[in-house]
């Protein structure tokens, strides 16, 4: 089956079921956007995204081709199959209302319609109230095309943000609920309200997290509490 594909503007947010096996690709299709994502298990909302396992059990501040993206309950959501970028983040978080407004200017949808200037925190409200879920649910995210860096003093700093063409594949290691949002990244330096959009590409064929994702044992035994979950689920 010919894999799926939309493009989604700036300032937009959307939500979808990967099966275990299929592949999510997210594309910077002119350069200079962001994606903020989150991950929750279907089948028990509980379970969402745990960046800081995710870091640390990985032993890297970055993440790129070869790494997990782990739950709260150490189980991979899913492996980095392919990245063309080389740098995402997952310890910013993302923008809210007044910082948005603090940043970019307020902008309301009936003075702008869909060129208003949308954060990324209520984005990922709107899309959690779907399945039932709120603010105390919210978690920290991963963001796509954002290299960031600490200084000496620790300070954090957006080195990079996106490349035309640059793309991540994602292979889901279990059925995952995907939360996103394409609203400008925390450490933004644009002047003005980013308009990048983000080519999104779904593919239903089934294959395993590559080989590169299983290199370090703690991913091996990732996968292994995939699949005792999976076979309590069978039995």
């Amino acid at each position: 089956m010919k894999p799926y594909q939309t493009l989604l503007p700036s300032g937009a947010h959307w939500s979808l079921v990967m099966r275990c096996g299929s592949a999510l690709t997210l594309t910077d299709v002119e350069g200079g956007a962001n994606v903020g994502l989150l991950f929750y298990n279907p089948e028990n909302l509980l379970e969402r995204y745990n960046a800081p396992d995710t870091l640390k059990c990985q032993h890297t501040f970055r993440l790129t081709a070869g790494h997990c993206l782990y739950s709260d309950m150490g189980r991979i959501f899913c492996g980095i199959e392919h990245d063309s970028f080389g740098w995402h983040e997952s310890v910013c978080g993302t923008l809210n209302a007044a910082q948005t407004a603090a940043r970019f200017g307020a902008s309301t949808y009936q003075q702008a319609r869909n060129l208003r200037h949308q954060n990324g925190y209520d984005s990922f409200l709107v899309e959690l109230a779907k399945y039932g879920l709120g603010q105390r649910d919210m978690a920290s995210c991963l963001n796509l095309f954002a290299q960031v860096r600490a200084d000496d003093s620790g300070t954090l700093q957006l080195e990079r943000q996106g490349a035309a063409g640059a793309s991540v594949r994602l292979r889901f290691a279990m059925d995952t609920l995907v939360l996103l949002h394409t609203c400008p990244h925390p450490l933004s330096a644009s002047q003005d309200y980013p308009h990048q959009p983000v080519q999104i590409e779904l593919d239903a064929q089934h294959a395993p997290l590559p080989a590169m994702c299983l290199e370090r044992d703690e991913n091996q035994r990732g996968l292994r509490n995939n699949a005792l979950y999976q076979l309590q689920g069978e039995m």
